[in-house]
């Protein structure tokens, strides 16, 4: 080895950049309890909203009177709906064309519905204000089975579409329907499973879950009533974007709206919206002239604020006898809620549920989703998905499964016969996706193998063998799940929210001494920004990490983004921060052309500096070149090195990987332990290992508890069942299991570094091999399919129903 080549690695090993398990620079903050939440502002005459909430699922508003509550010291104002019809501000847009009551007007859709809005000196006069406000209801049938929301009889929900026969995604075909969505052929899917000699259908439910941040929704509003300037400080996961819709509820001037999103404690989706109590805090203050602050606490969250889920699907799966898959169809019934309130780009009402052929060569495929409208509170929002791809990864998961116990085959061999090959890349779905790359059977059997599943199956026939003599009362279960997801939403020609074009930016400045401030639009939840986006500067720019600031969330410094979600950070913003510094890294390569007086294409790119070509001692650090961009560039340049790359990518990215799960279901008490998770993830080019990791923990504790208990519960009346953390499941250290984390890496072709996201796999891969395994346990006793979640209950009512406990 030479002394020029440990150089350079020692070099490389300096700059911290892609592939270090470097630590996370934010943490230090976090950890000594120097995070900077909405909750922790606190401005000059800043006062303090409350709602007032519908306890009912659905009523109309008889009267309300606020007399009381005003009189109360303390108050400054208390809004209605009829305060918000004159300025027009009483509806607002949602981010998937409907439109959705700021207060309710004139009746109540949901639990939780905001009625009235208390303004007061601090929250404890505010909520003692909101107790005293009275309010009439005349209480009204309830709508809570989707199922029953087209029914003749169905009660009307909302008066304010009486007549409209047609919404923003086509016709309505009923006064509770919102959207029906077909992609596919449905003629060439018929054909093809008429003529199969093998179908399986399943009705597959994936239940209404909630995202549970650990931070709530919560925001300040202060109007500048001199300058006429608007600043909020609140939990956006797309600040950006909700500047724009403020400014056209509002009237506002765009560029007199400032929204800052400080640190936010947590987001999954449940941040991306626009909430009621942003647009009545933004109107408190323009009418009072003070700052005034709306934070929700845990129940209102969990009640009012967005949900996941409610996809209820019935799928059919055709196949030859020896398991190859012909076709493959499915129709979802959709439960919106009380308003539409998906953050799903225009063009998809359903999200990307149409990638739910899966990792599989299906070669004709239909589906058709019905959106329709029920008395729960709205949303469908991406929990730790990317638009809908969890839900038809679950169903395309459960249904291979469901089609390989038809078929007697093994599950894994079922996937394995079935999936798109290596040199099928890039590769049209039947559904309309280009899938950029992969190599599925590699993942596939390096899962398999790490796992010893011949030795699992066997290790099970033999403990089957042993609960029918009754040596044991627990049964073994393996799941196996392959999941492709579909993210990095971003393509303006396929994805856009309310005529935003989902590109992402970033803005570098490079100063004299070498060090790097990078802007980006996008907006960190937790997910590492300020640690990853730094590794890739640092790999494009040859500057270490270390002397790289990342800043986001403030839309008056950062440049136009839509925000983070739908794990579209790494695939669109890294791309746009890699773009940047390449716009930064040709700049440097002019100037050290011209220190050096030689021609640009007599350099080469040596780690952190050019190098004349054949001559390597001849060079000039890019630190050298920060300091000369300002004091010594080429004839007719302009001083400074700075670039901005807004960055539309030419197709989302394709992560995909494949999980097995190892469970012990105890039949007498339900019990189900996780005896074993490996989770193999393949998401193009790793940046930080590290991060990785911790992401994937994340999001497979977070599949545990929607496989495992999740699910937000309504009885007839509306009422939700279970609006407090004693009642919804949320994973402790107890109750979560250890995991094995794996990878291979198979770059994106058309990313800028190859990197495809990782942030959502874990929940759509961790979800269907969770359920796998329980179903699996009862697999050899003829059942095909239970629905999640499977809580102690749930599963011990499956055993009970074969006959299996003892009670």
């Amino acid at each position: 080895m030479t002394t020029e080549t440990e150089s350079a690695q020692a070099r490389t090993q300096k700059l911290e950049g892609l592939g270090t398990r470097r630590k996370r620079v934010e943490d230090v903050r976090f950890t000594q309890g120097k995070g900077n939440y909405v909750d922790d502002f606190k401005l000059p005459g800043m006062l303090f909203g409350d709602f007032v909430r519908s306890p009912y699922g659905h009523a109309r508003i008889k009267s309300i009177n606020k007399d009381a509550a005003l009189a109360l010291p303390g108050v400054k104002a208390v809004l209605t709906a009829e305060d918000l019809r004159p300025l027009k501000l009483h509806w607002m847009p949602t981010l998937a064309g409907d439109v959705q009551a700021v207060l309710a007007d004139e009746k109540v859709l949901f639990q939780g519905q905001e009625v009235a809005f208390v303004v007061a000196e601090d929250r404890y006069v505010a909520a003692d204000a909101v107790d005293l406000i009275e309010v009439e209801y005349e209480d009204l049938p309830a709508l809570v089975d989707p199922n029953q929301s087209m029914a003749a009889a169905a009660p009307v929900l909302r008066d304010d579409l009486a007549g409209k026969t047609s919404g923003a995604h086509g016709p309505r075909k009923h006064h509770n329907h919102i959207f029906t969505w077909e992609v596919g052929d449905a003629a060439g899917t018929a054909r093809a499973i008429s003529d199969a000699p093998v179908v399986a259908t399943e009705r597959i439910v994936y239940q209404r879950v909630h995202p549970c941040p650990l931070e709530t929704c919560g925001c300040v509003a202060s109007m500048d009533k001199i300058n006429g300037h608007l600043t909020v400080w609140g939990t956006f996961q797309a600040p950006h974007a909700v500047r724009t819709v403020a400014s056209l509820i509002s009237g506002i001037p765009e560029h007199k709206i400032r929204i800052v999103s400080p640190d936010i404690g947590g987001g999954f989706g449940n941040k991306v919206g626009v909430y009621p109590g942003y647009i009545c805090s933004i109107v408190a203050s323009i009418v009072l002239g003070v700052p005034v602050k709306w934070v929700e606490d845990r129940m209102e969250n969990l009640q009012a604020t967005a949900f996941a889920r409610d996809y209820h699907m019935t799928g059919e799966i055709a196949a030859t006898r020896e398991g190859r898959i012909t076709a493959l169809r499915c129709h979802v019934l959709a439960d919106h809620g009380a308003f539409d309130a998906c953050a799903d780009p225009t063009k998809y009402p359903a999200g990307f549920f149409s990638i739910c052929t899966g990792s599989y060569d299906i070669p004709v495929a239909h589906v058709r989703v019905d959106g329709v409208y029920t008395n729960k509170a709205p949303g469908g929002v991406a929990y730790r998905c990317s638009f809908r791809v969890t839900e038809a990864s679950y169903f395309i998961e459960r249904m291979i499964d469901v089609l390989a116990r038809k078929l007697s085959m093994d599950p894994a061999e079922a996937r394995r016969c079935n999936l798109i090959r290596k040199e099928q890349f890039p590769y049209q779905s039947a559904l309309g996706w280009e899938y950029d790359s992969g190599d599925y059977l590699t993942a596939l059997d390096k899962a398999l193998n790490t796992v010893g599943y011949a030795g699992l199956r066997d290790e099970q026939r033999r403990h089957r063998e042993a609960f029918a003599r009754g040596e044991t009362r627990k049964l073994m279960g393996i799941g196996v799940s392959f999941f492709t997801e579909i993210v990095g939403a971003g393509p303006i020609k396929n994805c856009d929210i309310l005529g935003l074009g989902m590109f992402d930016s970033c803005e570098i400045r490079v100063h004299p001494t070498g060090s790097v401030i990078a802007r980006l639009g996008t907006i960190s939840q937790g997910q590492g920004h300020a640690t990853t986006f730094a590794q890739i500067l640092a790999s494009e720019l040859g500057i270490p990490a270390e002397n790289i600031t990342v800043e986001e969330g403030d839309t008056d410094t950062a440049p136009y983004g839509l925000g983070t979600y739908g794990s579209r950070s790494t695939p669109v913003a890294g791309a746009a921060t890699a773009m940047a510094g390449r716009k930064i890294r040709a700049k440097a390569q002019m100037i050290a052309a011209h220190l050096l007086e030689v021609h640009d294409d007599d350099l080469e790119w040596d780690v952190d500096r050019f190098r004349v070509k054949g001559v390597p001692e001849l060079s000039k650090t890019m630190t050298e070149l920060a300091f000369a961009a300002y004091n010594n560039v080429p004839p007719g340049m302009e001083p400074g090195l700075e670039a901005v790359s807004y960055y539309d990518p030419p197709n989302m990215t394709y992560p995909f990987g494949a999980y097995v799960c190892v469970v012990d279901v105890d039949v007498d008490s339900g019990v189900t332990e996780i005896r074993r998770f490996y989770a193999l993830d393949d998401c193009g080019t790793r940046i930080n290992p590290m991060i990785i990791e911790g992401q994937v923990h994340g999001g497979l504790t977070e599949a545990l508890a929607i496989a495992m208990g999740q699910e937000m519960a309504y009885d007839e009346a509306g009422n939700l069942q279970n609006a407090s953390l004693l009642d919804f499941f949320l994973p402790t250290a107890v109750e979560t299991p250890s995991w094995e984390t794996d990878f291979t890496t198979t770059p994106s072709p058309h990313h800028p570094i190859g990197a495809k996201g990782v942030g959502e796999s874990p929940n759509v891969g961790g979800v269907s091999a969770f359920s796998n395994a329980v179903n699996d346990a009862f697999a050899h006793l003829g059942l095909t399919h239970t629905q999640m979640p499977h809580d102690h209950w749930r599963v011990w009512k499956t055993a009970q129903s074969l006959g299996l406990t003892t009670a």
